[in-house]
């Protein structure tokens, strides 16, 4: 399989997992379909980037770098969007969207 097709391959099934986190946060419990499908999204996304980075440049640290660069910043689009009572989940969001990203970089440069 070539870098960008493990890059969304690992990029969906990360970001699902990544979605499935918000599941401990019973305020948007009712809201986590859409939680799921934008997770994978971002996740697929973040993966796409981070494959085409793998072809062109051999290098862990700087495809694990710019992947958790990548995850952190949609995360942080994602949790500035405010929920219905006004409120903001940012570590709860910015976390594991770093997280997801630098193991999608990860991954990518290795297999």
């Amino acid at each position: 399989m070539n870098k960008p097709m493990t890059g969304v391959v690992a990029g969906i099934g990360l970001g699902f997992l990544d979605g499935l986190t918000s599941w401990f946060t019973p305020a948007v419990r009712d809201q986590i379909g859409g939680i799921l499908i934008g997770s994978s999204l971002k996740g697929m996304l973040v993966g796409v980037v981070a494959g085409f980075l793998a072809r062109k440049v051999n290098s862990v640290p700087i495809g694990v770098g710019v992947a958790s660069a990548l995850g952190l910043g949609l995360a942080y689009l994602v949790a500035s969007m405010p929920q219905p009572d006004g409120t903001h989940y940012w570590a709860e969001i910015m976390i594991p969207g770093f997280i997801t990203g630098g193991l999608i970089g990860f991954i990518t440069q290795r297999y």
